[in-house]
């Protein structure tokens, strides 16, 4: 099995951190798995036509970024994070919560579905 780019950032990150990036990138997978894993903007990227989803590491928080739309969908789930136009922080202290990420990403599929 090749390393792949996400692979290679994962590695890269603070030990801690390894997991957690790990879990979102299972949620991600578990519900798009024909999406591509790529790098962009320097992120760890799903991609299925479109962008669905990026994510990086931060100084406190894992930032998930499934745009402003997804956010504005999802706002009622979102009201334990801090939220900004199209990002979400994931404290690095709290669990990931996994059907929460595969949720948001199902969500985006089916809204490329219909456009």
């Amino acid at each position: 099995m090749s390393i792949t780019p996400i692979d290679k950032y994962i590695a890269e990150q603070a030990e801690r951190v390894r997991p957690l990036l790990q879990k979102i990138r299972e949620a991600v997978r578990s519900a798009a798995p024909n999406a591509t894993e790529k790098i962009s903007y320097q992120m760890p990227t799903f991609w299925h036509g479109k962008n669905l989803i990026y994510f990086a590491v931060c100084k406190s928080h894992i930032g998930i970024y499934p745009g402003p739309v997804a956010i504005e969908a999802f706002a009622e789930r979102l009201t334990d994070y801090k939220t900004s136009k199209g990002a979400i922080q994931l404290p690095l202290e709290k669990p990931i919560d996994s059907k929460l990420i595969a949720d948001i990403v199902r969500w985006k599929l089916q809204k490329q579905r219909q456009t």
